[in-house]
């Protein structure tokens, strides 16, 4: 049953605002991020995956549905916190891209490195950990 989000932060930069919420559902720790995400608004983003994460946790799922814009700041941080979560004994894995946050991760080859989710309740459904990177085709309805 999900539960309230458990923080709530949001950074302005020149161009933009960022909000990043934080989420546990289970065993899966739900990072929200709506706005811009670029060199002026990665703070935040990047305190909250550079955080611990709980016992308990085995992925982090980074929702992007509300994100309009991400530059090469922001695509470097979330494959440096895939790494850094990788080390840990985590998965962290994508949501919701936008078409235009699609193609950066396409264009740079990120999508082939880190697994991507059609939308947040596909990312949720998948149980336990996931083996290998890439996309992970939505699931037909039965």
């Amino acid at each position: 049953m999900p539960r309230p989000a458990e923080d709530s932060t949001a950074a302005e930069g020149d161009g933009g605002e960022l909000r990043v919420t934080v989420d546990r559902r289970g065993a899966v720790l739900v990072v929200s991020v709506a706005g811009e995400l670029d060199h002026d608004t990665a703070g935040e983003l990047r305190a909250v995956l550079a955080r611990p994460v709980d016992d308990g946790i085995d992925r982090v799922v980074v929702d992007l549905v509300d994100l309009r814009f991400c530059d090469s700041t922001g695509l470097n941080l979330l494959l440096r916190a895939r790494i850094e979560g990788e080390k840990a004994g985590q998965r962290l894995e994508l949501a919701g891209l936008r078409p235009a946050v699609a193609r950066l991760f396409a264009v740079t080859g990120a999508d082939s490195v880190l697994r991507i989710h059609p939308d947040i309740g596909s990312a949720l459904r998948m149980p336990g950990p996931l083996k290998g990177p890439g996309v992970v085709p939505p699931t037909d309805p039965v």
